[in-house]
């Protein structure tokens, strides 16, 4: 793709001033389609002719009756923009191949057509423009009072439609629910099933993952909990009281306790580090595949609970729809 050459400060000067020389004569154009349009009609020529019968002949005789050449005399400046353009992004590379101006700036060639119809799209060629000096920073409609109006109007229209249209939706499937045969058996059977094994072992690798993570976090409160475990329960064994009464009973008490305090946290140590192991991987993948199973088990109670559920769901998300928002953004 060749690089676009950058636009020196004195061309981007001629291309403004340029712009501004067609945007007057585009409102100017429009502004005489309307005028015209509106001479056609009975009441509001007599009207016209009886306020002001000199300024009603005048333009009558000069420039309604030579209306055509008047507006070919505009379609020929607006050619030459056209071509002008055109030439312009040849030279500038603009884009991509040189016969895409034309169909990028359709609007701008249809609205060189004097036909009526194609002389609506010279309205586009206003909006053009107006964005290209609003992008160069040279005006800004967002502070106008029309483009506040026209926003403010098209986004509660935007707003009202959009929300008729998702609300119809939602409808729909609530009414396909309540319709269907069963919500629960095609899902499972669609969605759930062929990604099965995927989902138990991202079951199984973050059933390891947290329990591993939570012992290496906790690994001395825990430990510290089982000796006071153990050492609670020896104190409250009878056994451990007799053998306390006897010569030496209080440490050999106190050495058992020491001794199976060590022993639990070793096991408790060795079970947590075979967490990692294949054969912990493979118990907890059983485990997750039968719990999976017994999960994606349904009957015809189940399927109508989770579809009145579903049901639920969605006139809820109609109420929060509903609620239109422009009421407290333009109060």
């Amino acid at each position: 793709m060749p690089a676009t050459r950058t636009t020196s400060p004195a061309m981007e000067r001629v291309h403004l001033v340029w712009d501004l020389f067609i945007l007057v004569l585009v409102v100017a154009n429009l502004a005489l389609l309307l005028f015209d349009s509106l001479f056609l009609l009975p009441p509001l020529n007599s009207v016209f002719a009886s306020v002001a019968p000199g300024l009603h002949g005048a333009y009558e005789q000069h420039i309604h009756a030579n209306f055509l050449r008047i507006d070919l005399a505009f379609v020929a400046v607006f050619l030459l923009d056209v071509l002008l353009g055109w030439a312009v992004a040849i030279a500038e590379r603009h884009y991509h191949r040189w016969f895409f101006y034309p169909f990028v700036h359709w609007y701008d060639v249809l609205g060189c057509i004097p036909l009526s119809g194609f002389r609506l799209l010279r309205v586009l060629r206003v909006i053009s423009l107006l964005h290209r000096l609003q992008r160069m920073g040279l005006i800004d409609v967002r502070q106008w009072y029309l483009y506040r109006v026209a926003a403010k109007y098209v986004d509660i229209l935007m707003e009202e439609l959009t929300d008729r249209i998702a609300i119809r939706m939602l409808d729909n499937v609530q009414q396909e629910l309540r319709n269907g045969d069963g919500l629960s058996g095609p899902l499972i059977e669609r969605v759930v099933e062929p990604r099965k094994q995927a989902l138990i072992r991202e079951v199984s690798q973050r059933l390891e993952a947290m329990a591993g993570d939570a012992y290496s976090k906790n690994r001395d409160d825990t430990l510290r909990y089982v000796r006071g475990l153990i050492s609670r329960t020896l104190a409250e064994s009878p056994e451990i009281k007799r053998l306390s009464r006897l010569p030496m009973g209080s440490q050999l008490s106190r050495s058992l306790e020491g001794s199976l305090s060590d022993l639990a946290c070793h096991l408790i140590d060795e079970a947590l580090a075979g967490l990692r192991s294949a054969e912990f991987s493979s118990l907890v993948e059983h485990l997750a595949e039968s719990g999976f199973d017994a999960w994606l088990h349904t009957d015809q109670q189940t399927e109508q609970i989770t579809e009145q559920v579903l049901v639920d769901m969605l006139e809820l998300l109609k109420d929060q729809i509903a609620v239109k928002s422009w009421q407290n953004k333009y109060e």
